[in-house]
């Protein structure tokens, strides 16, 4: 499992969730107390997005992981 904590935008999330379901492992978004899988559109919609989000995914993909890098925070 990998974690990695990020901050997205609203098209952020259009690019995340785009790349999230061309990915053959579970990604799972966490914010708060909200749970989330990262493939879903409204799921990732519903999350605010105010807030830092905590990314656990359960395999590797360099564009996915690409994208992370973009959104991380320290």
């Amino acid at each position: 499992m990998n974690e990695i904590r990020i901050l997205l935008s609203a098209e952020g999330v259009v690019e995340f969730v785009k790349l999230a379901t061309e990915c053959d492992f579970d990604i799972d978004v966490h914010c708060k107390r909200l749970h989330v899988d990262g493939k879903s559109i409204l799921g990732m919609m519903s999350i605010d997005l105010n807030h830092i989000l905590t990314v656990r995914y359960y395999g590797h993909s360099l564009k996915f992981e690409e994208l992370l890098a973009r959104y991380a925070v320290a």
